[in-house]
């Protein structure tokens, strides 16, 4: 047997003295109720962004600056986000993708280039830090229709892999004659150590690194 109670609004008949127009107790609540979700509803779109609108105010916030350097001898002044990357200047905004992005994690060496003659791993080195700076990418190396005598000696010594590792291993190969790091295989593989070979070229590598370096 049934313990619940009738509802009384439900069940009252219809007050004949009472117009039509006067909303009964049961109607004055669900329409309160209505309008008050309505109102919360528009307050919550007007005081609250779109998702999405954060993020976008955030990106155009992104601190910016000017830099001027030097590439392959020719000068440039960009402006950048302070987060670029000296891979990504050079890739996306020079066009000059020789330096190959690898790891982008500054442990395959794939995106070594020099600055002011030392070895970079150009995907950790932020482009806002080399204001003055003159920059050497594998694109930089020849000389007119003359190969630099390293990528000669690659040829030489057949020492090219799958050609993403190429430039990286050339330009750490230029760092490392110059800074005179040659004397004997074993030292030119210790500072080669920083750059990968994917497909094991390594002995031919250090052969080509020993030619141009005038050891053989």
């Amino acid at each position: 047997m049934s313990t619940e109670r009738p509802d009384p609004a439900a069940t009252s008949p219809v007050d004949p003295l009472v117009p039509p127009s006067v909303p009964s107790r049961r109607t004055f609540i669900a329409a309160s109720t209505a309008v008050g979700g309505a109102v919360a509803a528009g307050g919550l779109v007007a005081g609250s962004p779109p998702l999405g609108a954060e993020a976008a105010v955030a990106a155009e916030a992104a601190p910016g600056s000017r830099v001027s350097l030097t590439v392959n001898g020719v000068r440039h002044t960009v402006a950048i986000d302070n987060r670029t990357s000296l891979l990504d200047l050079l890739r996306e905004r020079l066009g000059l993708t020789g330096s190959k992005k690898g790891c982008n994690a500054g442990a395959c060496g794939a995106c070594t280039v020099l600055v002011d003659g030392r070895r970079v791993n150009s995907c950790l080195t932020l482009a806002v830090r080399l204001e003055g700076t003159e920059v050497t990418t594998i694109e930089g190396l020849e000389k007119g229709d003359r190969l630099h005598p390293l990528q000669q000696a690659f040829i030489d010594q057949d020492a090219f892999q799958c050609g993403f590792c190429t430039s990286g291993q050339i330009v750490s190969g230029v760092g490392c004659i110059q800074e005179g790091h040659t004397g004997s295989p074993e030292e030119i593989r210790e500072w080669m150590s920083g750059n990968l070979c994917r497909c094991g070229c390594y002995v031919k590598i250090g052969r080509a690194v020993e030619q141009a370096a005038g050891r053989k």
